[in-house]
């Protein structure tokens, strides 16, 4: 009996999946997050938008769990995340029918919301976990491995959006105040007037802090503005500073280890150079090391989920696994780069040193999110299987023209 309904349950929540899955998400603009929060924020309207549109985002990145090779299902983490995306899905979908104007049902609904968003806390590296489980028992094969990587970049960034929807949503209504005191200018997680120095400086320190830690010593920092639009003003920006914060604080990381392990016990290691520029379009960080830099055929390779230089972490089931070691730093930081419409590109000497590059739209209206859709092209990557490459590969050996022969 406990079988038939595990399996009628099963059916029903597939159908959900189904249902939802033909709509589109609907990309939201900083602009409209930040009009939201600050003019219109009505807890009622947020209401209903979210149980419109979270079902949508999760039943759309779930059809593409399914499409994964059943042995990456088979495994115990990837099992779990499964189960935690269709708990939130429930979860929502029962404030369906709800009726909007009642204030218990709000109340509740936001509740919810930050039960969800506590849930999915450790979605990244339980998923990184899980992908490392199936590689060590079944290996991959190069089509295996790039459907992974196209499949990681579009789940972490549906990840990404689910949580700035849910966070929005219990910045703005989830507490007694409606001002965070430890941020009160921002908007939710937007800070209208982002000062971008700030958020260097404080990305810069943290990661000292852990290279002193680790190497007794580090690199200075040299900053430079050059604010194209207003030149004697510091250069601000409409964003949501964790998300800068992250991408920075990755990038000095690598940087300070580049330069510290290429120095060695010298007495004084090249600083490490930031340059914030906004023009009319874009808002640029340009980190640029002098750690020795890495050879071009390994540049794509950094963005690569699983591929990381330092050691891998063991999974401790009583605590989150860390990041450190599964070689998602990068990956997730272009990811964050790229949610509302920038990019984060890496550019190297080999023998010198590395310049990352960090795009940010200057325009909220133009920094809209980027958003995965399951459709036809989507499962067609899953499915189709790869041909040939339509490039001749030249072979390690050099040819023996002696054995040519004229046709």
């Amino acid at each position: 009996m406990r079988i038939l309904r595990t399996l009628m349950k099963n059916a029903s929540i597939g159908k959900l999946v189904d249902q939802y899955s033909r709509f589109s998400p609907s990309p939201l603009s900083i602009k409209q997050f930040l009009d939201f929060g600050s003019e219109n924020a009505c807890e009622k309207t947020s209401f209903m938008f979210l149980r419109q549109e979270l079902p949508v985002r999760l039943a759309n990145i779930m059809k593409e769990i399914n499409l994964l090779p059943d042995n990456l299902l088979r495994t115990p983490s990837v099992r779990l995340v499964q189960s935690w995306y269709i708990q939130s899905l429930q979860d929502i979908l029962e404030f369906k029918e709800r009726d909007a104007n009642d204030e218990k049902v709000i109340f509740d609904f936001t509740d919810a919301v930050i039960k969800i968003r506590n849930r999915h806390n450790d979605v990244v590296p339980t998923m990184a976990q899980g992908v490392v489980e199936y590689k060590d028992t079944y290996g991959t094969d190069p089509i295996t491995s790039q459907n992974m990587q196209y499949f990681l970049d579009r789940f972490y960034m549906s990840r990404i959006s689910i949580r700035m929807l849910l966070n929005q949503h219990t910045l703005l209504f989830g507490g007694r105040v409606r001002v965070n005191p430890a941020h009160p200018k921002q908007i939710g997680s937007i800070d209208p007037h982002c000062r971008v120095t700030d958020v260097v400086k404080d990305a810069y320190e943290n990661a000292r802090t852990l290279c002193d830690r680790y190497y007794m010593n580090s690199p200075e920092l040299l900053l430079e503005e050059f604010n194209v639009k207003e030149p004697t003003k510091p250069i601000t920006v409409v964003y949501v500073p964790s998300h800068l914060y992250h991408m920075v604080f990755e990038l000095f990381k690598n940087a300070m280890r580049a330069t510290m392990e290429l120095c060695g016990d010298a007495m004084e290691y090249p600083p490490i150079c930031v340059r914030i520029t906004l023009g009319n379009e874009d808002l640029t960080v340009k980190v640029s090391d002098h750690g020795g830099g890495v050879p071009l055929r390994k540049i794509d390779r950094l963005f690569t989920y699983t591929y990381s230089t330092a050691p891998r972490p063991q999974m401790d089931s009583a605590r989150a696994a860390p990041l450190a070691g599964y070689g998602y730093g990068l990956p997730i930081s272009r990811l964050y780069a790229r949610y509302f419409q920038g990019d984060l590109k890496l550019y190297s000497l080999e023998g010198y040193g590395t310049d990352a590059v960090i795009y940010i739209r200057a325009l909220s209206t133009e920094s809209i999110e980027r958003l995965p859709v399951y459709n036809k092209s989507a499962w067609k990557h899953y499915k189709t299987m790869h041909e040939a490459d339509d490039w001749c590969v030249p072979s390690k050996e050099p040819k023996d023209m002696t054995t040519f022969r004229s046709i």
